[in-house]
């Protein structure tokens, strides 16, 4: 039996991210379908969670295209689902710093969006048209000066698109902490993503929930806050990278590990 499969075994439920491990951005990674398909069969409850700052309904539309089935899993949960879930109760008026399809998701599903006079700022990524986080900073200070909050629904700092490195908005809410701002961050590693994530489980015991993902500070940071068990995809973000030796002890996380480092899911 596979290391991944032998692993994967001992536990009823599995958080998965999508992002580095399911798929890269425009195709599905080799074998990712496959193998949530076979944990699934085996009785596995499969939920993916995705800082990804889009609503569940979003993600899903987006694996649908990309053709991964749904039978693959059981639920997603993502960061957009919780800062939407922040951001109408109650429903007030907030900016936005991302792109007109961010604005859209978050309009569909109750977010008031404002151009002006906002003390609250929803912050999914970049806009379409600057590509460099530091190409933001006057504007950041700016509203961090004027003391806005941020809400920032995707605290992953960077995503390989097909390749391709990319800036996500956890670095500019970096950059907005730098200014002195106030960020309130949704997505892992902070409890929130994972509270709803073991919800949609059936909330199991934390000894039978196995986490994957290919992020250090997001997905196991977030695996070892949580308490939970993990498998490192070092074929992700952190592509050609060993587990770093000090993770835990930088951490303060006692001699935390991930069961298993596998370069992807195949």
């Amino acid at each position: 039996m596979p290391a991944l499969d032998e692993v994967a075994g001992r536990y009823s439920t599995i958080l998965c991210d999508i992002w580095g491990v399911v798929h890269d951005g425009a195709r599905l990674l080799p074998s990712a379908a496959e193998r949530l398909l076979g944990w699934r069969r085996a009785g596995k409850r499969i939920i993916l969670i995705t800082n990804a700052p889009r609503p569940a309904s979003t993600v899903q539309h987006d694996l649908d295209r990309l053709g991964l089935p749904r039978g693959a899993y059981d639920a997603i949960t993502s960061g957009g689902e919780a800062g939407i879930a922040a951001l109408i109760d109650p429903v007030r008026g907030v900016g936005l710093l991302g792109t007109a399809d961010d604005r859209a998701d978050l309009v569909d599903h109750g977010v008031s969006i404002i151009q002006r006079g906002f003390t609250e700022l929803a912050c999914t990524g970049l806009d379409e048209v600057r590509d460099d986080p530091a190409d933001y900073r006057d504007q950041l200070g700016a509203w961090a000066g004027e003391g806005v909050l941020m809400h920032c629904l995707n605290p992953d700092r960077v995503v390989v698109h097909c390749g391709v490195r990319e800036a996500c908005a956890g670095a500019l809410a970096d950059i907005y902490e730098g200014f002195g701002g106030t960020v309130a961050w949704y997505g892992k590693p902070h409890s929130p993503i994972y509270d709803h994530a073991l919800s949609l489980a059936g909330n199991p015991p934390l000894s039978e929930v196995l986490a994957i993902g290919d992020g250090l500070v997001t997905d196991m940071l977030g695996a070892a806050r949580t308490g939970i068990a993990a498998i490192f995809v070092a074929g992700g973000i952190h592509a050609g990278e060993t587990f770093p030796a000090d993770f835990a002890e930088r951490h303060g996380l006692g001699d935390w590990r991930p069961l298993l480092t596998v370069s992807d899911l195949a």
